[in-house]
């Protein structure tokens, strides 16, 4: 059986289906039962949770051998060290449970020096987990293309990422690359970048949001103080909107990094593009 943590989220979301469709008995740990039963109906098993609950963590695991670890919905708002100990609670039932295999969503460039409290937040968790005993995989991921649907606002795309490329990712492939780990063997151990097939600009994704909508959608160039306002102003805290503001500004520096074929590698098909994305996604607005 797979436990699966942040299933009603934008990733999670995409791999209940795919995990499901597999024949795989799921677990889905949740705060939210409604809006989880919503979703999946009575396919999967459905326990009402909270991860910063040790002793609830540790019940809802028996039974399963295999976990799906991401926590965004909680990071995006809450302090930035309570990923680290929302995931280390899972990871230590985990080393109490029959687990065999862990698949952990981290970022690309998740590093202890980052500047991005973030991505230094997964590092750390990384780390726990590499040491923990347990089999694992990382899915460090890009940005996601899935972020459009919150942050095209009033028809334009608000950044300071300047001319900065980036491989945005297609979140139905991160879901993909995860349903494979999670249910195939060799690739323990293994840590995938996962990224689109290609490294856009903002003012290149604005042009192929409009052409798929047929709206004029543009990329305004804002100060990095700017985006802090507009995020905070949307609901974000303070530390995760200077995080993502600061993160627009190693985009415009050229820290965006490159396209990886490790969706290729482990699905055995090429990543979405985002005009792929834009087709089937944006202009039917599913989220």
């Amino acid at each position: 059986m797979i436990f699966v943590t942040g299933g009603t989220g934008t990733v999670g979301s995409r791999l209940m289906p795919l995990l499901l469709a597999k024949g795989e008995q799921v677990r889905l740990f949740s705060r939210d039962v409604d809006k989880a039963r919503t979703q999946v109906g009575e396919r999967a098993g459905i326990i009402q949770g909270d991860l910063r609950d040790p002793d609830a963590v540790r019940a809802a695991l028996d039974g399963s051998d295999r976990i799906f670890l991401l926590t965004g919905s909680h990071a995006a708002t809450s302090e930035p060290g309570d990923q680290l100990q929302l995931e280390e609670n899972v990871i230590a039932a985990a080393k109490d449970a029959s687990i065999r295999r862990v698949v952990k969503v981290s970022v690309v460039g998740a590093d202890e020096q980052s500047p991005l409290q973030y991505a230094r937040g997964h590092r750390k968790v990384e780390k726990e987990l590499e040491a923990s005993g347990l089999a694992y995989t990382l899915l460090r991921c890009t940005a996601f293309m899935q972020n459009f649907f919150e942050t095209v606002a009033d028809g334009s795309i608000y950044t300071s990422a300047q001319d900065g490329r980036v491989p945005l990712v297609d979140a139905r492939d991160i879901a993909a690359v995860a349903a494979v780990a999670l249910t195939e063997d060799g690739h323990e151990g293994r840590i995938y970048d996962v990224t689109g097939p290609e490294a856009v600009t903002y003012d290149e994704a604005a042009r192929t949001l409009s052409e798929a909508t047929g709206e004029r959608i543009t990329h305004v160039r804002v100060p990095e103080e700017g985006v802090v306002a507009g995020m905070t102003n949307a609901g974000l805290p303070e530390w995760l909107a200077r995080d993502l503001a600061a993160q627009y500004a190693m985009f415009a520096a050229g820290a965006g990094g490159e396209p990886s074929g490790d969706v290729a590698a482990v699905t055995g098909r090429s990543a979405r593009s985002l005009r792929a994305f834009a087709d089937e996604e944006f202009v039917a607005g599913a989220r």
